[in-house]
């Protein structure tokens, strides 16, 4: 145990240590969920390739085939491809470990020092276990949007377009990728990429239907985001969110989201007022860690493995802000956000406090609510000059 312990000293930030730590929870959950018979998302994403290829409604009820509907964009259907034509198990198994890769490509493309980068993919790695338990794409998301940000402040406006445009024609997430469109230096371009792209992507399931039915597919698409978002106000495990917190704690599905989300999206967007404050790289970490928590706890979509998102923003600004004041109330509060967030959905955290107390509440967001009104908080009144991030030593 003890030559374990020290190896993972040594070796945590390495990539290759991460990408076999990832590629282990892919294939360890694939396999927990297929032979217990728990792999019904799996079911709906590999369907809806071959509901595509025939022509059939992508978001339609199958009950033969799975449980519940699809409500990913039709370029999915296209992405689940290559695993939906393997085996179940194969395919599963290929898929959480795509996901798991492309999350870690993201972190390792964050311009933060090496070990950073290592304890990033460490701290958020159980809250990506229990997403890809239920084998949802979020893990993925997670990495195209942390591109997104990471290409934008490379300058490399093709690729982050890529990634912004993706992730929102998959799951409307991706399109706060935009959030960091202060930090290109040639917005001309991102935005002509990001229309091609967008034509591209958008056309692109008529290579396997046809113009018909790939339109009537993106209508079908809207209606089901608007329906789920209805029913997610009346349901014990959506809308995690800020929000919900207050549906629940008052018993009350018809508050209004803009009560919250109009508050939310000033305070959001005040920091993009401090210009002068652009230049400094933690600054730009945090409006990316503000970026990644907002999107979730103002969504009443959310639900628990959607928080993959939210915590790799609580963990970022974790590492951020500890690093520069060394306070422990940061390490505290952090404390607080890994177990209720991360662990309260594992059999490690108490049973009776998560039936009784996080589910029924949605505390589960409570932390990430915390953390990011601390964000908005240091972004608007902290002079980042004197900021910055320790480069790794060999």
């Amino acid at each position: 145990m003890n030559k374990l312990i020290n190896y993972i000293k040594l070796h945590y930030y390495k990539k290759h240590f991460v990408y076999y730590l990832y590629i282990a929870i892919a294939v360890i959950t694939s396999c927990k969920q297929y032979f217990t018979g728990n792999y019904n998302n799996y079911k709906i994403y590999k369907y809806s390739f071959y509901h595509l290829l025939h022509q059939v409604s992508l978001y339609d009820k199958y009950p033969l085939e799975h449980l519940d509907t699809n409500h990913y964009g039709p370029i999915f259907s296209l992405l689940i491809a290559p695993f939906a034509l393997m085996p179940d198990l194969l395919g599963f198994m290929f898929w959480n470990t795509f996901n798991g890769i492309l999350l870690c490509y993201g972190i390792f493309s964050l311009p933060i020092p090496k070990k950073a980068q290592g304890l990033l993919a460490i701290l958020v790695a159980h809250e990506a276990l229990c997403s890809m338990l239920m084998c949802q794409f979020n893990v993925g998301l997670t990495g195209l949007m942390l591109l997104s940000f990471s290409y934008m402040i490379k300058q490399e406006e093709f690729k982050s377009a890529f990634a912004i445009v993706l992730g929102t024609l998959i799951k409307l997430y991706g399109v706060v990728g935009l959030a960091f469109f202060i930090f290109s230096k040639r917005k001309i371009h991102l935005i002509i990429y990001g229309i091609l792209i967008t034509i591209v992507l958008l056309v692109a399931p008529i290579l396997f239907s046809s113009t018909q039915f790939t339109y009537h597919a993106y209508l079908e698409w809207y209606q089901s985001l608007v329906t789920k978002n209805t029913l997610n106000l009346h349901s014990d495990y959506q809308d995690v969110s800020f929000m919900g917190m207050f549906r629940r704690i008052f018993k009350n599905p018809d508050i209004p989201n803009l009560l919250f989300l109009i508050p939310g999206l000033i305070l959001f967007f005040i920091p993009y007022l401090r210009v002068s404050q652009y230049k400094h790289h933690c600054f730009r970490l945090l409006m990316l860690a503000s970026t990644l928590i907002f999107v979730v706890i103002y969504s009443s979509g959310s639900e628990s493995p959607t928080y993959i998102i939210a915590f790799t923003g609580v963990s970022l600004w974790f590492i951020v802000q500890y690093q520069n004041t060394k306070k422990i109330w940061v390490l505290i509060v952090f404390i607080f956000a890994f177990i209720v967030t991360s662990l309260s959905p594992s059999d490690l955290f108490p049973s009776y406090v998560l039936h009784h107390w996080i589910q029924p509440y949605g505390f589960k967001a409570l932390p990430c609510v915390i953390v990011w009104f601390v964000i908005t908080y240091q972004m608007i009144f902290v002079d980042f000059k004197n900021f910055s991030l320790k480069q790794d030593h060999e």
